[in-house]
């Protein structure tokens, strides 16, 4: 089932370069409207237009195979599903999935919020992907609601669950992707560290908003941006980490986990 209209729209955007991933094609199963289980405080789309946790079929599986074609032949590293909102709620994630598979011979990346790996269909759709990155913003349910603001029926606890759930079923690589807006206190590292190794991630990626978030919704932040481009629409900056906190961190992580651990350029 379809409830939008996608004639208009491109699913397939980029090349981009990513300091995670290098060179990469960004597939977006969501469609015009941003739909997404959370909305972030930093969000690069801006406001989320649709809120909620529901899995259907956003843009067809047809629609984005057609649109891949016209990349080929596909001068990328990676092939990532993210784009206007959490890749997740897309009812034919696995559809998609093994079409770009089959097609373009590329690793295949699912960048997640988490809200929906406890849900076994989820789980199995991911397991066709060679890798999944996860958000773990929030240390506890506070910063949950403060930073990532998600729909009423997600809570920190299922999020922790499912991650937990996800990654001894997972065969493929797992990354936890965090963003940081402030240091994080001590009882804060603490957890955080706590958590990561208890779950033991193949790798962990510490960000901090470099970019500025759009005050209304933007497709167009699917892309790639330099922190200083300008944008023909009004922006708001946002509260960074300084580059000597993240390592500092990062370091911190590293040596109590063993965990490799990357920081985004500043």
């Amino acid at each position: 089932m379809t409830t939008q209209s996608t004639a208009a729209f491109t699913s397939v955007y980029g090349p981009v370069d990513s300091w995670r991933y290098g060179r990469s094609l960004g597939i977006d199963p969501i469609g015009l409207q941003s739909t997404c289980s959370f909305n972030c405080v930093y969000c690069q789309l801006g406001e989320i237009q649709v809120r909620t946790s529901q899995r259907q079929v956003f843009v067809p599986t047809e629609k984005i195979v057609q649109d891949l074609q016209a990349f080929a032949p596909w001068d990328v590293d990676v092939v990532t599903l993210s784009g206007n909102g959490e890749p997740t709620l897309a009812l034919n994630l696995a559809e998609i999935i093994a079409q770009v598979k089959e097609m373009t011979h590329k690793p295949v990346l699912v960048l997640t919020n988490g809200t929906l790996l406890g849900d076994s269909d989820v789980q199995a759709a991911l397991a066709l992907a060679d890798k999944v990155s996860v958000k773990l913003d929030a240390v506890n349910p506070d910063q949950l609601q403060r930073v990532n603001r998600p729909v009423m029926e997600v809570d920190w606890l299922k999020i922790w669950t499912g991650i937990q759930e996800f990654r001894q079923r997972y065969p493929g690589h797992i990354g936890i992707q965090t963003m940081l807006l402030t240091p994080p206190n001590q009882p804060s590292q603490d957890t955080y560290i706590q958590l990561v190794r208890s779950l033991h991630p193949d790798e962990i990626q510490l960000n901090t908003p470099t970019r500025p978030k759009p005050l209304t919704h933007q497709l167009d932040g699917r892309g790639n941006h330099t922190p200083t481009e300008s944008r023909p629409y009004p922006v708001q900056q946002l509260k960074q980490v300084s580059g000597d906190v993240l390592q500092a961190f990062a370091a911190k992580i590293q040596d109590a986990t063993n965990i490799p651990v990357r920081c985004a350029p500043r």
